[in-house]
Order: C-alpha cells, then structure tokens, then sequence
C-alpha cells in the first residue's frame, strides 16, 4: 500500500479513529509511521522473587479471580483481581478507571500487566494489560492528543506497518553506508517495535543523523545563499571611524576593537552580513553596536536597534544619542508608547531620512515604518525575538547587513544548532576597572542579616535591587511577591525610598520609577525580572535574589550582572531553599563563577536544550529525537556533510540527491540555481 495514501485505507481505520487522528496531524498512513515514540518504559521481566519495590515490572501470569470494580468521585472506578505468577506467586493487579476489563477477564486467561511494584503488599499498580504472553521489555510511549489511546494508536501503527512495504528514502545510499546507518523502513520499525535496547540504540542514531542533516542543509543553505548576490559593500571611512571610537568617553578593549574590526570588514564586503556578537553581561556590546551605526549613516544609509522590552529601548535611545548626535547623527526612538502625531511626525522624518537611527521594540517591523534607506539592522537579545519577526525587520531592506547580539552566552553545543548560519564575533574581555561581582547563597532564616548587609551599602550612598519572581501571591507557588515585599522593605527601609517596578505597570509608570532609581531619588528597588536585561545603573552595588531556585542559570546571570556596572566593589545575594537538588547546584554554581560562558554550559547540562531558552523562544530548532547538547558530534558531522554537499557538483546533478535538493526547494531557499 502507497504510504501517502490516507489513514482510512488501514483495515480497522474507520471514520471515528480518523477523526482522532487527523485531530494529531496524520492523515496519511506516513504520517502515522512517522509519529516515532518520545520514551519507552523499560519494564524489569525478570523472576517475580528478583523485583526491587517500586520498579517498573511486566509479568505474565493466568487470572485467578474474578475482577472487582469500586466506583468513587465522579466517573472514576478502580478494578482489581489475582494474578497467579509463575505458578506460585499470587499478586494483587489494581487499575484505575479500566471497569471496562471487568467482563473480558475470564478465570484461568494468561495475561500480561506493566505497572509500578509494591513488594511489601505484593501488588502491582498497573498501567497496561495485555491478553496472552508478551515478549520484550521496551513499551513505546507517544505523545497524544485529544482522546487517543495509548494502545489504540500502538494498534494503527501495527496496522500501517502490516500495510506498507517501504518508505521513500530521505539519505542517499552512499551515505548511509559511510557510517551504517539503517534504511528508513527498519528504522522506523525498531524505532516503534524494538526488541532490545541495541536495536533502539542503532534505530535513534539513523534518526538523528537524518535529523541533523536535513536542519543543517537549511541552514547552510541560507548561510551560502546569504553571501551571494544583492549585497552592498559599504564605503567606510576609515579616518572618522577612528576619530568617532577616540571621541568615547572610555578606551574600547582588545575584544571590542577585535569584533568591531569583525563587522566593519563584513559591511565593506559585497556580500550581506549575517553576525552573532556574543558578548557577557557588561562586557561593552553597545559601543560596538553604535561604531557600527556611525559607520553606516557616514556612508549616507539609515540603521535600526530593535530590542525585545520598552525599558531596553529607552535606554539604549539614551546611550546611544550622547555619543552620536553630537556629529549630527540623528537618533529616534519608536515604540508602542509613541503615538498620535508624535508618532506620525516621526515616521514622517524616518521616511524622509531626517532620522539616521531607529531604536524600537517589535513596533519597528510594523508596515508604516518606511525608511528611506535602511542599510545596517541591529537586533538586541535577538533569541527574545521569534524568526518571522526578524524576518521582517530584515526585509525592510533588500541589502541590509545583519546584526545580531545577546548577552546571554549561548554554550558551543547550542550555538553550532541555533547560530550555524551566522559568523560569530564574541567579546570575552571585560572592560578595565571593573571589579568581580561577589556573590553569597543565604538561606531564608538568614534575611535579617541579609537585609542588615544591604543597609550597610545604603549608608555608603549606594543602591539595591531586591528581585522577586511573582507580582502577586499564587496558589500554586509559595514564593515571597514583590507587592508584598514592597511593603515590607519600605517599613524596614524607612529612611529610604523603595520604589516597585513590575511588568503591569503602564510604560509610564515603568519609565518613572526606573528613572526615579537612576537618579538616585528611589535606593531600593524591589522588582520582578522586568530588569533582568540591560538595565544601567552604576551605583547600584548589591542584588537580592528571592527564590533563587526557581530561576535558571542564565537569568540569574542576566540578574546579577544589573549590579557590577561601576568602579565600585559589588554583591549578589541568592536566597534560595537549599531542599532542590537541581536548585542546589545551580546555586552553588552561581557562588563559584561569573563566567557567563561557563555558566551556560552548566545550565544546558542542568536543564537540557529544550528549556535553555524557555519553552517559548523559536531560535531553538525543535528536533524529535535529537538532543543538541548530547548530539554534538553528529550534528557537527551533519553540518560538514551538508556544507560539502551543497559545494560538489554531484549534489545538484545525480539523482541520487533529488530527496535532498527537492527538500530544499520545498523551503524556499532556492530560485532554481545552485549555490556556492
């Protein structure tokens, strides 16, 4: 049977089951063989008498009694009956909500339960019944929807396996026998029905090659496309660059004249400028972004500087301006807080050209920001932004360079799957004068000596952040908020002023309050991490942490690099439950290193690839099987096969490449031609 035809060509397929299906995205019989498992429960089938309490265990035995059903709460019932074991073992079965097995356990039947082991009452809360002896120890899981059942669908891919001879191969050949991968049929098949654990080991390896490939050959394909045809080499005016960077109120570091001459090379080439600056908290990322934008408005084109929150904007608006504007370079802000004729005069100036550089959030992608000749964008905590997002800043400029910076240090293991179309210039050097944050782990009996510490740095003239996760109090999180913590510290603080600054605040009552904390008008500043990012006050010199370990590794950073930004020696203080493991290392961690980059390392190691960035951001690629930090070293093969690939003649001529060139073409990457 042809994979591409629909799931109802399956005998047992019908209009109900289909429905269930489609409600999962599978329409085709491919679809359904496709769909591979995203765990298995490895079940211990061993002797009965060998079983640890609390296992997982699978045991085959002939029913012994008659199942009892008990109903209680709403529609929930819990069946049990006697399984004799090994013909001598008598073992209680309990199910929940499975009263529907009560008429189909006949005494004497051989059937197979899975499910968790308590050796004490010699019983097992099973998960699954199968009628009759079951080989192998390794059960599929799947990811479902709606009211699919786990064994319901386990019986479709049964069916569409039984149906379907063979699938459309997706890696050539020759590849597959370089380094002995399986075809895509027998894949799968141990992928769904494997029978030890060598099989899934040598199935999931195949299956992540195949994913790898396929996401690097989009990738390369971009990154070599990105550098032929319609860009613009920039004139650059070596002598007024040089006379801007001497103007700075500060000597650039070797690392930022190292990636500013990074940059300036990539503007000065033919081909569009696809960078990464990577660069720690504090470590100078805006000064090279403003040498930048000096270097394209002297060669009479327009730059933008768009950055994911109000507060960052403004800020860099106010940075950015003292340096240029001076020579003439016109600086304009844009967001969702500018509106009416402010903001139509200001559009009308950026059309004109009257405006050399924009810095907005997201409201800069909008259809009525028109530039007159935009050439250099700028994208700030760029992994904050999704990937249509982006898309359409760049698109407001056929020949625009690109720009991307973060200050959260992407691990190489990730940089290689979320960066690998991109050049990547890192600034690794702090800037002179800069003393180490100190950094303690205080535990929350320990807040009165906490807060007795953060006086100390009040009466030497200094500020203090205090940082709470939540703004109100939740029922499911028992964490300190920061309205009641608001009040707290501004009867503990009386004779200084504790402003509260939160992500419901209005835009103006935001801009108020942190601008009342740089001028030194507020001391203390209780906060959610609306200030995780970019946020500038030198004279802030201690940091408080609530509920540290909620929070992961790179936003604790991000944190704690809003203090440290002066002369002046400062302090992070992580109040945190030392009861979570995950949160104890992490913490501990937090306590040894301001290495952002070693940081990060750590935090991947702790929490996977999947919630690095938080489940919301779309610069992480999503993979099935694959697991970017463990899959490091086929993902770097992938990427040198894919860059060989797309370089040789015989990829865009023998047809044993078609899959691989047609998959390209579906994406959209190419105009018919080959790329170099």
């Amino acid at each position: 049977m042809n994979p591409s035809n629909k799931v109802t060509a399956l005998k047992g397929v019908g209009r109900d089951l289909a429905r269930k299906l489609e409600e999962m995205d599978m329409l085709t019989i491919a679809d359904v063989l496709e769909h591979v498992p995203f765990r298995y429960d490895d079940f211990v089938t061993g002797s009965l008498t060998e079983a640890i309490h609390e296992d997982k265990v699978k045991f085959t035995g002939q029913v012994q009694s008659e199942a009892l059903v008990r109903y209680y709460g709403k529609g929930k019932n819990r069946l049990t009956f006697r399984l004799l074991v090994e013909d001598r073992y008598s073992v209680t079965v309990t199910m929940f909500n499975r009263a529907f097995y009560k008429d189909q356990l006949k005494l004497g039947e051989e059937v197979t339960v899975s499910g968790k082991w308590d050796l004490h009452r010699m019983t097992i809360s099973a998960t699954e019944l199968q009628f009759g002896a079951i080989e192998g120890e390794l059960t599929p899981v799947y990811s479902l929807k709606g009211d699919m059942r786990m064994k319901t669908f386990r019986r479709v891919v049964e069916l569409a396996f039984a149906e379907c001879e063979a699938l459309e191969e997706r890696i050539p050949e020759n590849i597959r026998k370089t380094y002995r991968l399986l075809d895509r049929m027998t894949m799968l098949r141990r992928l769904h029905f494997p029978t030890t654990r060598q099989d899934l080991t040598t199935a999931r390896r195949s299956y992540v090659y195949e994913e790898c490939l396929y996401f690097q050959l989009k990738l390369q394909t971009l990154r070599l496309g990105k550098r032929k045809g319609q860009g613009l080499a920039l004139p650059l005016f070596q002598q007024e660059i040089d006379q801007f960077i001497a103007t700075l109120p500060f000597p650039l570091t070797g690392a930022q004249k190292r990636v500013t001459d990074e940059i300036l090379a990539d503007m000065h080439r033919p081909e569009r400028m696809n960078r990464l600056l990577q660069g720690d908290v504090g470590s100078g990322k805006t000064v090279v972004a403003a040498i930048a934008l000096f270097a394209a408005v002297r060669a009479n084109k327009q730059g933008a500087l768009m950055v994911p929150t109000e507060i960052l904007a403004e800020q860099h608006a106010s940075s950015l301006a003292p340096l240029l504007e001076p020579l003439g370079i016109k600086v304009g802000l844009l967001t969702s807080s500018v509106k009416g004729k402010s903001r139509l005069l200001l559009l009308e100036a950026l059309r004109q050209g009257k405006i050399d550089v924009l810095v907005g959030t997201h409201a800069l992608i909008q259809d009525t920001v028109v530039f007159k000749d935009l050439h250099l964008v700028i994208t700030d905590e760029q992994h904050r932004f999704g990937v249509e997002q982006r898309k359409r800043l760049r698109a407001k400029a056929e020949q625009a360079d690109v720009l991307y910076m973060t200050a959260t240090p992407i691990p190489r293991t990730l940089a290689i799957s979320v960066f690998g179309d991109m050049d990547v210039s890192i600034i690794d050097e702090m800037p002179a004068g800069r003393k180490e944050i100190e950094t303690y782990w205080a535990k929350p009996e320990q807040i009165d000596r906490v807060f007795g510490f953060v006086e100390k740095e009040l009466l030497l003239g200094h500020q203090a952040y205090v940082i709470t996760p939540l703004i109100e109090e939740s029922e499911s999180l028992d964490v300190q908020n920061a309205i009641e913590l608001h009040v707290l510290l501004t009867e503990r603080f009386s004779t200084h002023q504790v402003g509260l600054m939160h992500g419901r605040l209005s835009s103006s009552e935001k801009d108020d309050v942190m601008q009342a904390f740089k001028e030194n008008q507020v001391q203390v500043l209780v906060s959610t991490t609306v200030v995780e990012v970019g946020v500038n006050v030198p004279n802030a010199s201690i940091i408080v942490i609530y509920d540290a370990e909620r929070f992961g590794l790179a936003q604790l950073h991000q944190l704690r690099g809003r203090v440290g930004r002066g002369a002046t020696q400062s302090f992070c203080i992580l109040i945190a439950d030392p009861s979570s493991d995950t949160g104890k290392e992490r913490i501990k961690t937090m306590t040894e290193t301001n290495d952002g980059f070693k940081l990060a390392e750590k935090d991947l190691e702790l929490r996977g690839a999947g919630n690095f960035f938080g489940t919301e951001q779309s610069g992480l690629p999503r993979f099935i099987l694959t697991d970017p930090a463990l899959d490091i070293q086929v993902m770097e093969t992938a990427r040198n096969d894919a860059v060989r690939l797309l370089r040789s003649d015989a990829f865009w001529q023998h047809p044993e490449y078609a899959v691989l060139r047609r998959y390209i073409e579906q994406q959209g990457l190419l105009d018919g031609e080959r790329i170099e």
